[in-house]
This record gives structure tokens, sequence and C-alpha cells, in this order.
């Protein structure tokens, strides 16, 4: 399993090495737009729709727009001085707390969590001590310059953490529209629906949902693939600088040609008149 960060969890005076693993995997599958034409990929650049050309990475500046059009720019130093104050490579427990205190509203992505050298003693220490107590780490972290909020806890025997949304991350639920206020409700019918909850409740079992659209797309695509149903992009044309100059030296010398006959053409009539 690939190791995105190597760190430290720290509680108290304690601090274990570990390694961080992500848990979770994207299964999407990503299609491609092609040119209808050729059947080759479309290419997205960066462009100044003012300058109307294409911009480099060279020229482009790093800015907050505060409102429409109007832009704060951030030097790369400004920057740079913000993720050197931040950038602690620990998981920093600062509380401990019980899972059900926390919505699942508030969680986010899920990463394993190994002990690195000489960390397995330690870390199997939290661990018992996490099981025993039934509690779980509140802890800050540092992951990609972004400093995030995050919980620790056991999973199958392994620490895990999960990155949280900050609570002004959550958006407020009184602001949701047309959610009905408290009304009567026929005590017939909720019985009627207590009584379908019932008869579906069952235990969790994750290995028995699966993501229908995805397997029909990959049986599509599979089938296309059997039956030869592939296309092969061509490859773009390269022109060298040479070539480049060759073409604007012959159309400088066809745009001089006609320039001189036109001048010769004006100078004949006016001898004539």
């Amino acid at each position: 399993m690939h190791t995105m960060w190597k760190g430290t969890i720290s509680f108290g005076l304690v601090n274990i090495p570990v390694k961080l693993h992500s848990a979770t995997e994207n299964k999407d599958i990503k299609l491609r737009n092609l040119h209808k034409e050729c059947q080759s990929p479309i290419k997205y650049e960066k462009v100044c729709p003012v300058c109307d050309k294409e911009v480099g990475n060279d020229d482009i500046v790093k800015a907050f727009e505060y409102t429409k059009n109007k832009f704060v720019v951030l030097e790369d130093e400004e920057l740079e001085a913000i993720k050197e104050e931040s950038h602690d490579k620990s998981v920093e427990i600062m509380d401990f707390v019980k899972l059900e205190d926390i919505d699942p509203i508030y969680f986010e992505r899920s990463y394993y969590l190994s002990p690195n050298e000489g960390g397995t003693k330690a870390y199997s220490l939290l661990r018992k001590a996490l099981e025993d107590t039934g509690k779980i780490g509140v802890a800050k972290i540092t992951i990609r310059s972004k400093q995030q909020l995050a919980i620790v806890r056991i999973y199958n025997n392994t620490i895990v953490m999960e990155t949280i949304h900050y609570p002004d991350e959550v958006r407020n639920v009184q602001e949701v529209p047309n959610v009905p206020e408290d009304e009567k409700v026929v005590k017939k019918e909720l019985d009627t629906a207590k009584l379908l909850i019932e008869q579906l409740t069952t235990s969790f079992e994750p290995e028995k949902y699966t993501d229908e659209y995805r397997t029909a797309l990959l049986e599509v695509i599979e089938k296309k693939k059997d039956g030869e149903e592939v296309t092969t992009a061509k490859e773009p044309k390269t022109t060298d600088n040479v070539t480049n100059l060759m073409d604007a030296l012959e159309a400088s010398l066809k745009k001089t040609e006609k320039g001189k006959k036109k001048k010769s053409t004006t100078k004949k009539k006016a001898k004539a008149n």
C-alpha cells in the first residue's frame, strides 16, 4: 500500500512514528473527450481572454476574488511563509471524545495509519488504550500544506485517521429551503411506515451494495473492446522552427512580390496618364 505521508501521532508527551495510507479509492470511470472528426484527445489550454494568448506557468499568479472581478494577489513568498508556519509532520491529538458525539456530516476522508520504524510498541499501546476506553482522539494535521481537523479511532485492529470538516465548513441547516415544520401524522400511516422499516431492517453488509452504473458501463466498454470497436488517436503534426521559419520566409517573399507587381502596375498607369 502506497505511503503518502510520514510523521508522528502525538498526545501529551507520547510520540508514535507512523505512515499514512489512503483508506479509500475513487472507482469512477474517467472518460476522455475526443474530437469527433479525427478521434484525437482534446487539449485544454490556459488562455488569457484579454490578451488572447496562451499563458505559461511562469506568467500565472495566485489571487483571491473577494468580490466580483476584484482580486487580492498573493505572492509566492507570502504563501510559502504560511506553509512553513503550518508545516508540522504530526497528528496532534488535542482531546478525546466519544465517537457518537460527532455527527457523520462532519466526516470527510479516511486514512489508515501504520507504525513506522520503532513505533510498533507505542502504536499497540495507543490502539489498546482507545479500545479499552471506547474513546476517539480529536486531532489536527497538515496534509499537502492544508491544515485539517481529524479524528483517530480503531477499525479492524488498525488505527484510522479520518479528516473532518471544521464547524464553519458545515452549512447552516436552518438555511435549507422548504423543510416542513412538525405536522400531524396519521397514526395508521405511521404504524405502516414503522412496519415497513422493521421488515427491511437487517445487519449492514457493505459487500452486497454495488455501483450498478459503473458495472454496466464497464460491461459496455469490455464488449466494445472484444468486438474491436476501438479507435487510435492520430499523432499530432509536429513542426520544427526551421519549417516555421521557411513558411514565414516564403510568405514574406510572396507578399513582397505582390507588392512589387502592384507598384509596377501603378507606375505604368501614371506614365500612361
